[in-house]
């Protein structure tokens, strides 16, 4: 099996990438960066969002698997303790990468700007702000205007990255066997001007919405761990995508205990 590996840059992920190198050669795995069947990403979500981006052109052909360093991850399964039990699971023969593959919803964003137009594609979500100034645009689902907003912001979420952000703006968690999108208000201001719903909305994989910004502001667009500022956007339009990510489950972890154990926790003795 050939694999790929990104790490954080911390001492510790560092330790990790080496020991998981040295294993992996006694396993005969095969390093290559440019044509992994298993990505491995060592550190924490936001290293599987850096992963997830580099390799965002072969998402057909790999499949991701995470080992969190500090905290339990959305996206990680593995202890840093468990790295032999993971090679070794890696490196059976009899083990068909197929069979372990569960696929997550893509958040879909086409940007229309003046002088381009470009597609791009979130793992967790798309933030839209006012660069310094307060966010006023128009939210259009499936091509009819629903409400103009003005406030801080807007969040457009994923089913997996649903527990991220958009939980803190009171968003629902999604179970990412749902194909669907979140819109979440951030700091909605509202008056006899302009009046939003206040509450998140979900939509599913055949509806799509659309903002219109106020022309001539400047845009602050983060895209999960990338950021976009820019005056001369015409639309964005987000939509659940036809391509998704592919996890390697080498063992159950069902999704509801990863938000029990990372938002509640254990019961008291």
């Amino acid at each position: 099996m050939k694999y790929a590996l990104l790490h954080r840059g911390d001492s510790r992920s560092e330790e990790l990438a080496d020991m998981f190198h040295a294993l992996a050669r006694k396993r005969r795995l095969v390093q290559d960066d440019e044509d992994p069947q298993i990505v491995v990403s060592i550190g924490g979500d936001g290293t599987m969002l850096h992963a997830f981006h580099k390799y965002i052109d072969r998402l057909d052909k790999l499949a991701f698997v995470g080992v969190h360093t500090g905290h339990l991850g959305f996206y990680a399964d593995w202890k840093a303790s468990e790295l032999h039990q993971l090679i070794n699971l890696m490196s059976e023969e009899t083990m068909r990468l197929e069979d372990k593959l569960v696929m997550y919803p893509l958040l879909e964003v086409q940007l229309h700007r003046v002088s381009i137009s470009s597609t791009m594609y979130a793992l967790n979500e798309l933030t839209v702000r006012g660069s310094g100034v307060t966010l006023v645009a128009q939210l259009h689902i499936n091509d009819n205007l629903f409400e103009t907003f003005r406030g801080d912001g807007i969040c457009i979420s994923t089913p997996s990255g649903s527990t991220a952000y958009n939980k803190s703006l009171q968003g629902a968690i999604i179970h990412p066997s749902l194909e669907a999108l979140q819109i979440a208000e951030m700091a909605s201001i509202n008056n006899r001007v302009y009046r939003t719903l206040g509450s998140p909305i979900i939509l599913p994989k055949h509806h799509y919405c659309d903002l219109y910004p106020q022309s001539h502001r400047q845009i602050l667009l983060s895209l999960d761990h990338l950021h976009l500022i820019c005056d001369d956007i015409i639309s964005i339009r987000c939509r659940v995508a036809d391509r998704k990510v592919r996890f390697a489950r080498f063992r159950p972890f069902p999704f509801w205990n990863r938000v029990k154990e990372a938002f509640i926790g254990t019961e008291a003795e």
